[in-house]
C-alpha cells in the first residue's frame, strides 16, 4: 500500500508541502473510532489520535478528522502510533447536520469523487428522499451517480427508471442487479484506481452486497429485507475498503435522518427545471402558488413538472431558511467563545 495509490495526488503533495518535514508523514483516515483513528500510511495501518493543540485550536465538529480525509501525522514508534497534529484541506465532503438539536455540521466522508446514491427498485423507492441525497452530494463537490439495485425483484424497471429520471437532472441513472450480474459493468467507468466512491442510501438497499461483489469477498455484513419491504441496518460504520482494481470505496450505513447543511448552490443544481422556469414567471418574487403567470404551475398543469416535485423544493428552501438562521446565533455564540478563549490566554500571559 502506498499513499498515492490511496489518492494522494498533486493537490494534497501541494498543501503538504507546509509540513514537509523528515518526522511529518501523511496518512488517510480509514476508520474512526470515536476520537481515535485508524489512519493508512506508506508504513502500513496506525491507529492515531489528535495532539493535544489539535484538540484545543479546534472550534467545531467539522474541525476533526473525518473518514476520506488527508492528515499529517508524527508516529509513535515505541508506542506503535501516532499523533495527528493537523488535516490537510478537502476536495469535498458530504456534510448534514448532525443529529439532535444542535446546529452542528457532520462530515460524513471526505475527498470523495463520485458518490454512488444506492435505491432499491421496490417499494421503498422514494423520490423526494432522493432528491435531498442529491442536493447534499452537489453541494459536497462530488460527482452523483444514481445506482438502482434488485432490478431482478421489479416487474417494471423500466417505468421506475423514468421516475427517477424525472428528479436526475441530467445525473447518471444505472439499473443493476447484484444476484444476476446485470448493469454492474456500466459501474467500471467510476471505479479507476486511485478514485474515491462513496455510497449512499437508505438501509437495505444493497450498498453492502455491492460493495461485497465489488471486493470479490464477503466483508460487509448482508440481511435480507424486512417483511414490509424496509431495510435493516447491517453496516454499522465507515471506512475505507481498498478493491481490487485499486479504486477506493466508503459504504455507509444508511441514514435515519438526513438533515440539509449549507445546500442553496446545491438546491440550484437539483432544481434546475423549476428555477429555469421561474425566470418565465410574470412576477420575480412568484412564488408558486396561485399568482397569474406562472411559468412553474403552467408546467405542472402540462403535466412537465410534478406538484410533488414542487411542494419538495419548497419544503427544502423553508429548511435551508430555517437553518441559515440558527447557523447565525451559532456563529455569534462561537465569536464570543473565541474571544473568550483568547482573553483568557491574555491575561494568564500577564499573570
Amino acid at each position: 500500500m502506498t499513499i498515492n495509490r490511496l489518492g494522494f495526488d498533486h493537490f494534497f503533495k501541494e498543501a503538504f508541502s507546509a509540513y514537509d518535514e523528515k518526522e511529518y508523514q501523511m496518512g488517510r483516515v480509514a476508520l474512526e473510532h470515536k476520537r481515535m483513528y485508524r489512519i493508512w500510511t506508506d508504513k502500513g495501518e496506525m491507529l492515531c489520535e489528535v495532539s493535544g493543540k489539535f484538540s484545543f485550536d479546534a472550534s467545531s465538529r467539522e474541525d476533526f478528522p473525518a473518514v476520506g480525509d488527508w492528515v499529517v501525522i508524527k508516529e509513535r514508534a515505541d508506542e506503535k502510533r501516532g499523533t495527528i497534529h493537523a488535516v490537510l484541506p478537502r476536495k469535498s465532503k458530504f456534510s448534514r447536520k448532525a443529529a439532535g438539536v444542535n446546529t452542528e455540521e457532520q462530515i460524513v466522508a471526505a475527498n470523495v469523487d463520485t458518490i454512488f446514491l444506492v435505491n432499491s427498485l421496490n417499494e421503498d423507492l422514494n423520490l423526494r428522499r432522493l432528491e435531498r441525497y442529491l442536493l447534499l452530494t452537489w453541494e459536497s463537490g462530488a460527482a452523483p451517480v444514481i445506482v438502482l439495485t434488485k432490478a431482478d425483484l421489479c416487474e417494471n424497471p423500466e417505468k421506475k427508471l423514468a421516475e427517477v429520471e424525472t428528479v436526475a437532472m441530467g445525473v447518471p441513472v444505472i439499473s443493476i442487479s447484484v444476484m444476476e450480474e446485470k448493469g454492474i459493468e456500466l459501474l467500471k467507468p467510476f471505479l479507476e484506481p486511485g478514485e474515491t466512491i462513496a455510497l449512499f442510501g437508505s438501509s437495505g438497499v444493497g450498498k453492502s452486497t455491492l460493495t461485497n461483489y465489488l471486493l470479490g469477498a464477503d466483508k460487509q455484513r448482508v440481511q435480507e429485507i424486512r417483511s414490509d419491504d424496509k431495510g435493516k441496518h447491517t453496516t454499522t460504520h465507515r471506512e475505507l475498503i481498498l478493491l481490487p482494481d485499486g479504486a477506493i470505496l466508503i459504504d455507509n450505513p444508511g441514514m435515519r435522518e438526513l438533515q440539509l447543511w449549507e445546500s442553496e448552490s446545491g438546491l440550484s443544481e437539483s432544481f434546475t427545471d423549476i428555477e429555469q422556469a421561474a425566470h418565465d414567471c410574470r412576477f420575480r418574487d412568484c412564488t408558486h402558488d396561485n399568482e397569474p403567470g406562472c411559468a412553474v404551475l403552467r408546467l405542472i398543469e402540462e403535466g412537465s413538472i410534478s406538484a410533488a416535485r414542487l411542494n419538495s423544493y419548497k419544503k427544502l428552501l423553508k429548511e435551508l431558511a430555517y437553518l441559515d438562521r440558527k447557523q447565525n446565533k451559532r456563529a455569534q455564540a462561537e465569536e464570543r467563545k473565541r474571544w473568550k478563549k483568547l482573553s483568557a490566554g491574555a491575561k494568564n500571559k500577564r499573570i
